[in-house]
């Protein structure tokens, strides 16, 4: 089930206010940035960049995923293995609001996010 009006209002509060603090300077953001998308019930933090092998073309690696649970009125948290597939984070796999999860993705005890 996709997020509620007032859910994603809330839900693009918070990430602009993290990307206000975690977005590098704005002169190499040509060169690196950090973005998120929100796909339906999900939210994915990114970086934007150009691709190695060909600068003209712009890559988009994941960073973290939250994907809202209705039923459960929780956030799942993944990261991206190394496998480049969606894992669950172990060391806190629901969160209960939006900020608990860039609150863990900021934090990164476990350097599962930015490595």
């Amino acid at each position: 089930m996709a997020l509620d009006v007032i859910q994603a209002a809330d839900t693009i509060n918070e990430l602009e206010n993290f990307l206000d603090r975690k977005r590098p300077a704005e002169h190499i953001r040509d060169q690196l940035d950090i973005a998120y998308k929100i796909d339906n019930q999900s939210i994915i933090i990114h970086e934007v960049r150009p691709a190695f092998e060909d600068p003209d073309r712009t890559i988009e690696p994941p960073i973290a995923k939250a994907t809202w649970v209705h039923t459960r009125n929780e956030w799942k948290v993944f990261w991206m293995r190394g496998n480049l597939k969606w894992s669950s984070y172990q060391a806190k796999p629901t969160v209960k609001s939006i900020k608990d999860f860039i609150k863990l993705v900021e934090e990164d005890s476990h350097y599962c996010f930015w490595g």
